[in-house]
């Protein structure tokens, strides 16, 4: 951890002003209770900046790996604060960034909180959180007290899904349909979890609504139809509205459960499906730089 820095609030400042006249109150006047009143008062003020330094003392803050997200869409990346001290610790932020900060009212002597980091994903790639800060104004909000925290965790943001949702065609047929397989004739095969920037055609709303996560309906009938995914069939779109096309149609076909492969300069993924398949295509995607190979 970093250095422990105590500040005035406004509410500090405010009390300074306080005591400051309250002290020429008592000199002009000789008012002994005035007086008796400025030691009090500044003996608050001083155990209270004690309080606010103790209170970031023996602090460990731990940050799990994120799942990945799109860009423009929310990342949530699991907390935990561990209370090292003998002591409580009392109204705690930890914060990323002003927009997004982390709350502990209390921790007791040697217990852990959890909590999740929330923040938005603006851009695609890979992307680190190297430092947190721990602020807190406990316990009477007239100093406010903080200290930084090395933590160095990694998450990985996909291009944001966009373009045309029609598969392209797979070699020797003429066309796919926008899901990418014919359904009909196909029959119930069970539920898996909804992704992000899928249709919600088939979502279980039913589920839903006893309180359920999102679940999205599978088919069995579904054929071994191989597609490529392929940035040369782009050639109108700049780099960013392609790597969009392709991150949809990684959903698309994944999701049609299809066998589809990617292909983007400097690598090529082969044909394949399934969770690994869909996250090594959008992770490429999300990591590609003109010029090098993904």
């Amino acid at each position: 951890m970093g250095k422990t820095r105590v500040a005035l609030t406004w509410n500090g400042a405010g009390l300074v002003l306080l005591l400051f006249g309250t002290w020429y109150s008592a000199a002009s006047q000789g008012n002994g209770a005035a007086y008796l009143f400025l030691f009090v008062l500044t003996g608050v003020a001083l155990v209270s900046s004690i309080h606010t330094w103790m209170n970031l003392r023996d602090w460990t803050v731990r940050l799990e790996k994120p799942e990945p997200a799109f860009a423009g869409q929310e990342v949530a990346c699991p907390l935990e604060a561990f209370n090292a001290s003998r002591q409580s610790r009392h109204a705690l932020q930890i914060m990323l960034t002003p927009a997004s900060s982390a709350f502990f009212d209390g921790l007791e002597a040697g217990k852990a909180g959890r909590t999740q980091l929330r923040f938005l994903a603006k851009e695609r790639g890979r992307h680190r959180i190297r430092r947190l800060k721990i602020l807190t104004s406990y316990p009477l909000g007239f100093f406010k007290g903080s200290r930084s925290v090395d933590v160095d965790q990694e998450y990985l943001v996909y291009p944001h899904p966009g373009g045309s949702e029609g598969l392209p065609p797979s070699p020797g047929t003429g066309t796919v349909s926008r899901e990418g397989v014919k359904r009909e004739g196909d029959d119930f095969a069970g539920m898996r979890a909804y992704r992000p920037g899928e249709s919600q055609r088939h979502i279980d709303w039913k589920a839903v609504a006893r309180g359920q996560p999102l679940l999205v309906k599978q088919f069995a009938g579904e054929h071994d139809e191989k597609i490529y995914l392929d940035w040369e069939t782009l050639p109108l779109l700049g780099d960013e509205e392609r790597l969009s096309q392709l991150a949809l149609w990684v959903i698309k076909a994944e999701r049609s459960r299809c066998l589809y492969g990617l292909k983007i300069p400097g690598l090529f993924i082969p044909p394949a499906r399934g969770e690994a398949h869909y996250h090594r295509c959008l992770g490429a995607l999300a990591v590609y730089r003109r010029g090098e190979a993904a």
